[in-house]
């Protein structure tokens, strides 16, 4: 028996023109699998398994890897307040590593020996994919035909209809990826640095400006770090991302265009949708702030920026991200509280935050009103004493200066 390709599916242009492709020219089974990261509904799911099989798959598999996902990556992204650039929250990119995982565990146990991506040479993912898979299963046989013959996406769209094959929504206008952590989308406007996609091309937040919401109140209940709780109500993690992404997406909470470096040296844009990432970064980060000390949120601070370039460029699986992520949960031993948000069309506003192991309400002092842990004396004691260095640092230049007048 032929042994089958193994093609991981997005559904997308790429991924669509990949299955009648590789079933003409390297004329075996093809079989897609779909990894669930979030974004896909029944119906969505429903339409994914119609496509692969019209385009001629002999099967199609979709892996909901959502729990997975959010325990091996995002809760870290979470409590780490990670994001790249100080803005974009890494919404696509960090799912490749658990997608590449699934991808191998399916691909061994669907009796192949080979997996089919569609990620180009221009693009951060062909990295993040191959880098993962080959750390994972260097002995299954990756075939990457859009990257290694550099088809253009016309190219593919043509192919697709020459053949009356179906062609996916937006056909070759616009690149549209949709994870738990959010959305990306790319176009030809991102091509450039100036200028932003047109408003119907974004998918949550289509009518946040010009059908604006009235403004809406909720809480979000963490515990250790990690979300547990929206409006009073115990979930999951994964149920309040998701509940999230509904109520915060309409206001046009998270979204944005990210421009930064690419892991193959160039400069990249992408348009982006992240209302449940926003509110829950914004919202930890608050959170934080009322129960860590200001030297153990510094050393994070000083952490989250090398673990997020190491996800974003495909090193998920390097050694010392674990060693990052033990700091990071090691420090949410008391990150565990209420906050109250309120949303505004385009605006995310932190109202207050509440937790028992509050540092605020620890204190018998009152900033800016009463001392109660110090007496007056012990003020000025403390103002000379923190004062010191500088007043060292201006003597020693006078005197400097007392001594080259001297010669």
């Amino acid at each position: 028996m032929t042994q089958p390709i193994v093609l991981a599916y997005s559904g997308g242009l790429d991924t669509s023109f990949l299955v009648p492709w590789l079933k003409e020219n390297y004329r075996r089974p093809i079989i897609t699998v779909t990894v669930d990261t979030g974004g896909i509904d029944a119906a969505a799911a429903k339409t994914l398994h119609e496509r692969a099989l019209a385009l001629g798959a002999v099967e199609h598999h979709q892996v909901d890897a959502r729990a997975d996902y959010f325990e091996q990556v995002l809760k870290h992204l979470i409590i780490g307040n990670v994001r790249r650039g100080q803005l974009y929250p890494l919404c696509v990119g960090a799912e490749r590593v658990m997608q590449a995982q699934t991808m191998a565990l399916m691909a061994r146990k669907l009796g192949s020996g080979s997996i089919a991506h569609g990620c180009t040479a221009a693009g951060n993912d062909q990295v993040r994919f191959e880098v993962a898979l080959r750390t994972l299963a260097p002995d299954l046989e990756v075939i990457a035909p859009v990257r290694d013959r550099t088809f253009k996406r016309q190219e593919e769209l043509e192919f697709l209809q020459q053949r009356k094959l179906p062609v996916p929504p937006f056909g070759a206008a616009y690149s549209i990826n949709r994870g738990l952590w959010g959305v990306t989308i790319g176009g030809k406007e991102t091509l450039t640095s100036a200028g932003s996609i047109p408003e119907d091309a974004w998918v949550l937040s289509k009518d946040a400006f010009t059908k604006p919401r009235a403004p809406e109140k909720h809480t979000i209940h963490f515990e250790r770090g990690v979300p547990v709780g929206l409006d009073g109500k115990t979930m999951t993690p994964v149920e309040v991302i998701e509940a999230l992404e509904l109520i915060a997406g309409p206001f046009g909470i998270g979204r944005g265009i990210h421009l930064g470096d690419t892991i193959i040296g160039t400069k990249g844009r992408v348009a982006f949708e992240a209302p449940a990432a926003e509110t829950l970064l914004n919202a930890h980060r608050e959170l934080e702030k009322l129960v860590l000390t200001g030297r153990q949120q510094r050393i994070k601070e000083t952490l989250a920026g090398p673990y997020g370039d190491w996800v974003h460029e495909g090193q998920l699986l390097d050694p010392v991200c674990r060693d990052i992520e033990a700091l990071f949960l090691e420090s949410q031993e008391r990150v565990t509280g209420v906050v109250h948000v309120l949303l505004r069309p385009g605006s995310l506003f932190i109202e207050g935050v509440e937790s028992p192991y509050s540092l605020m309400a620890a204190s018998k002092g009152v900033y800016g009103e009463a001392v109660g842990e110090w007496s007056a004396a012990d003020a000025l004691g403390f103002s000379r004493i923190v004062g010191l260095p500088g007043v060292f640092h201006r003597r020693a230049g006078a005197q400097a200066e007392q001594l080259k007048a001297k010669k």
